[in-house]
């Protein structure tokens, strides 16, 4: 957890400056055996980056366009869940049905990040960014990174909880298959619906489904929530000429509370206005 981490990274630092310390030049032989264990030869490094040139190209920056329709309804099918949790998706629906539009109250009012998966779902660009071992996903929402380690690492067993929590990935053709775990458990799993246990699981598989569309297919396995896993499909349209810009949501944030519990800013303009 995070004190064994801390007290690691110092325990580290401690070490690392005691072998310093044993010239005052930085040079010597255990000096040069140290730097050539720990930093790969540079034909290693240029072969690795060359290796990047056979991934898909997924450059630019990618838009939320929609959500596929996995049945013939034409939209996600309903999740389903335990009894815990049925009554505060069945309010939140309701409520999208009665007043649609609404900013409804959650932790983003209060410039909380989602968390894992609802951030992908956020009406913001994402891009992606390949680098030997890893794939960075850069998300504009709340300005956030996800670091996907493409190394061969496994999940740790018992990871530190964040709200992206920890992703390892690996490639199964043009595919790249995501499996999150370590999501605090105060976010969202599911729009409409707060809170999941330490156990949620997230897979993803992201691809193109054409020159310029990427898919992305979230499976959700929570028992604590659902039923049964929850998969939804989301769809992005690419564009080459955008940048994903910086997203500081304390910055000019006017979604405060008001005394019911709903959000206070209103675009509203008064008669004759």
């Amino acid at each position: 957890m995070k004190h064994t981490r801390i007290l690691a990274a110092l325990t580290a630092v401690v070490v690392a400056g005691t072998l310093g310390g044993c010239n005052s030049s930085g040079g010597g032989p255990d000096s040069a055996s140290a730097e050539s264990a720990s930093t790969p030869a540079s034909s290693d490094l240029k072969t690795a980056y060359a290796q990047l040139a056979s991934l898909p190209d997924w450059s630019g920056a990618w838009e939320p366009i929609r959500f596929a329709a996995p049945d013939a309804a034409g939209g996600p099918k309903p999740p389903k869940l335990t009894p815990e949790y049925a009554p505060q998706f069945a309010a939140y629906q309701e409520k999208n049905r009665t007043t649609p539009g609404i900013n409804f109250i959650s932790t983003v009012s209060n410039c909380v990040p989602p968390g894992l998966p609802v951030i992908m779902q956020q009406p913001y660009p994402i891009e992606f960014l390949f680098t030997p071992g890893r794939v960075s996903i850069i998300t504009e929402s709340y300005s956030m990174v996800r670091r996907v380690y493409t190394d061969g690492s496994e999940l740790p067993p018992d990871p530190d909880p964040t709200y992206l929590g920890t992703s390892v990935g690996r490639w199964e053709g043009d595919t790249l298959i995501i499996e999150t775990t370590g999501i605090l458990p105060e976010t969202s799993p599911l729009a409409g619906i707060t809170g999941h246990s330490e156990k949620m699981r997230v897979t993803e598989r992201v691809r193109l489904i054409e020159p310029d569309v990427l898919e992305i297919t979230s499976t959700v396995d929570d028992p604590a929530v659902f039923l049964e896993p929850y998969t939804s499909v989301a769809r992005y349209q690419r564009h080459r000429d955008w940048k994903v810009m910086e997203y500081v949501c304390a910055q000019n944030n006017h979604d405060s509370l008001d005394e019911h519990g709903n959000p206070a800013f209103s675009l509203e303009r008064a008669p004759g206005r």
